[in-house]
């Protein structure tokens, strides 16, 4: 899986945000991301599977299999809901 093109990652104020690009700016798209989150994010800039987003988490924080899966999955859900993926 891979994120859709159209979207930017900012700071803005503090905060790690995602922004969608193009004529028919929508802000509704909007959406604010925590570190892990942007993590994962920046990892779904190249196509991966869930299993190689599990393992990058697992390398980069201090977290137990069973949580890194339950992150992973919520986080990718949710693209999905919101048609972040290709």
């Amino acid at each position: 899986m891979k994120l859709k093109d159209g979207f930017i990652l900012r700071e803005v104020a503090g905060q790690t945000v995602v922004l969608p690009t193009g004529g028919d700016l929508d802000l509704s798209m909007m959406i604010t991301l925590n570190e892990t989150a942007k993590f994962l994010w920046e990892a779904l800039q190249n196509e991966i599977d869930e299993a190689a987003l599990v393992a990058a988490l697992l390398a980069e924080y201090d977290v137990d299999d069973a949580t890194a899966k339950a992150c992973v999955a919520d986080f990718v859900a949710k693209l999905k809901e919101n048609d972040f993926l290709v």
